[in-house]
Parts: structure tokens; sequence; C-alpha cells
């Protein structure tokens, strides 16, 4: 599930690797990686030029990498934990990172881009953390494409964003966001369509759900005359970072909702 706070519930133990922890504040989880190698890896990417490409190279590195979700500390009750965890990622932690690496020049920059992409102002709080997708969209950073990419495909609906049909919260001591969500209805997307994805844009898939923009997150790659979607996948056959078939992966879901980098 995508809203954060759905998936911070079930917090789980941390295992330190590769990096400590240097304040309370942090949690800092490399798994596989060493510090070194991602200051490397950041470094190459700086080199393209492009930023769709760059997106590209970096989640690249990343497939294969477990879904793991409640990775997120940090509740309406309690202080909210600055998480880098590399070893487990969900949809929108993976984005997250992949982000905050495009950003970045060194390991000690992509810590900082990752305040920067997942918190309003850059600001570590649960208050100010963009728990839905649409939430990314950021002046001169991040723009919503999708009535861009679908011209007079797309539908849009008026959405109470942290609001249950119930009249409960999703995110409780949070308030209600009023927003137009704009997508692209799956029966609309053919291969004309793809043609207008970009490598490297993030996309959401869109839920009907009142109170939610979207279910899922990932990542558009073309390549081979393809077009695919990079996405860490929660579903049983998968459990971890994969690329999948965009086309055949879209068409039993309500539609798209495409972001892309300024």
């Amino acid at each position: 599930m995508l809203l954060r706070f759905l998936i911070t519930i079930g917090i789980i133990p941390f295992l330190f690797a590769g990096y400590g922890a240097d304040a309370q504040d942090e949690k800092i989880i490399l798994g596989k990686w060493h510090i070194p190698e991602l200051n490397n890896m950041i470094h190459k990417a700086e080199q393209i030029k492009d930023n769709g490409e760059r997106i590209i190279f970096l989640s690249e590195k990343f497939l294969g990498t477990p879904y793991v979700g409640g990775t997120m500390l940090g509740s309406e009750f309690s202080s909210e934990t600055l998480v880098i965890n590399l070893s487990g990622l969900d949809c929108l932690t993976f984005l997250d990172y992949i982000e905050a690496m495009r950003r970045s020049d060194s390991f000690d920059s992509f810590k900082e881009n990752v305040k920067k992409v997942r918190y309003k102002g850059g600001v570590l709080d649960y208050h100010t953390r963009r728990h839905f997708f649409t939430d990314w969209i950021q002046s001169g950073i991040i723009s919503d494409v999708t009535v861009k990419v679908g011209g007079n495909r797309v539908k849009n609906a008026s959405k109470k964003l942290n609001l249950k049909e119930d009249g409960s919260f999703y995110l409780p001591g949070l308030p209600i966001v009023n927003r137009t969500i704009y997508y692209i209805p799956s029966d609309r997307i053919d291969d004309n369509l793809l043609e207008s994805l970009q490598s490297g844009d993030y996309v959401g898939v869109y839920t009907p759900l009142p109170g939610l923009d979207v279910s899922h997150t990932g990542i558009i790659v073309k390549k081979s005359g393809h077009v695919y979607l990079r996405h860490a996948s929660s579903k049983k056959q998968n459990q971890k970072v994969v690329d999948e078939d965009l086309k055949t992966y879209i068409k039993s879901k309500p539609g798209l909702v495409v972001l892309r980098v300024e």
C-alpha cells in the first residue's frame, strides 16, 4: 500500500550493515552497499546529463533488492526518524532514494536530499512527510505531466486526501487535502500513449478509493522497443524490485498518474 502511514504500522527492528547511525534521529542501513561504492555510483550518475537516463542508471542498480514494508519510523505520537534502508524497499521508498540520489554528488548530500524529497521543506517531521504520491509535485523540480502525456484521454477526480469513506482518517492528526487527481484510464493506454512516456518518468497507479490518490508507484523504463514498470513489487511471486511489462501490468488497474523531473 502506498500510503506511508499504512506501511509504518509494522515497525521492524533494524540491523545495521556497513554504516552506523551517528545521531538518535537517524537509522542508516546500507545492506550490501558500502559508502565508497555508493559515492562511486552517485558520481557516475552525476555525469549523465539527461535526468531520465540518470534515474534509469541509478534504479537499475537496485533490481533484485527485496521488498520490505514498514521501514518508516514516526507517527502522530512518536518522533520522526530519518530512515535510509537500502537493504529493503517498498514502492515509494524506492522512488525516494532514487530521486534523492539523482540530486546528489556524494553519500552525504544523498542523506540531505532524502530529507528534501521525503519531507516538505526538508523538515524532518511526521507532519511534513510527503505521505501521498502527488505530494511529490514541486514547482521547478517535479511536474504532473499526466495531461501532457494523455491529452484528451485523461480523466480527473476531486479527492479529499486522507479522508476515508466512513469519515475517519488514514492519517490521524493530519489535515484533509483537497486535490484534483488527473489520470489516464488503463483502457486508453495504447501503443501511441506508451510512446509519449519517457524513461525515468515516475508513475502512480490511480485508485478510485476515497482519500487516496494512488495505490502503487514505479519508474518507466523504455528499452529494446518495450516499455516496463520498474517497481518494488510486493506480489508473492516477486517480493523484490523488478521490471514488468507496463501494458500487461496496467490493464487490470484503474489508470496511471505520470510525474516527470523538469
